[in-house]
């Protein structure tokens, strides 16, 4: 019996695979667990639109990353914090910060989870800052701490 998995199955596949299953398997529990349907001709060209569908919806993710990637490459972050003795931050710059100005001083929302620093920022200066943009697509932008 043919079916097409309607979410993962353990040991048997992902979504969307069209499988051969014995007919006892499908018919007793993959069909009544609403795991699978059945692999009729219209079942298999409305799976296959979807994941065209799906491919295009990535493809189009994908673009508009590289475009946002390529404007933030242009861009300096200038953050004005409270500092103390020899350039000591008072407490430390965040990715909230950092997010807030990008919105602030460029109109462009990141998502503070996207920010990825690799030590604190507690003293004044000049520093380069990952964004993790799309899953395969960073960029790197500068943030320049000033004190007042």
């Amino acid at each position: 019996m043919k079916v097409i998995l309607q979410q993962e199955v353990k040991k048997l596949g992902k979504k969307g695979d069209i499988l051969e299953v014995s007919e006892g398997y499908g018919r007793n529990y993959l069909l009544p667990q609403k795991l699978a349907i059945e692999a009729t001709a219209a079942n298999v060209n409305a799976i296959s639109q979807q994941k065209a569908a799906e491919a295009h919806k990535q493809q189009r993710a994908n673009d508009e990353a590289h475009v946002l990637a390529s404007q933030l490459a242009k861009v300096a972050v200038k953050i004005a914090v409270k500092t103390g003795e020899g350039g000591k931050v008072f407490g430390s710059v965040t990715a909230k910060d950092i997010s807030e100005a990008l919105e602030k001083q460029y109109g462009i929302e990141i998502d503070k989870r996207k920010i990825e620093l690799k030590d604190a920022i507690k003293s004044v200066g000049s520093y380069p800052v990952v964004i993790r943009i799309h899953p395969e697509i960073t960029t790197k932008i500068e943030v320049q701490v000033a004190g007042n």
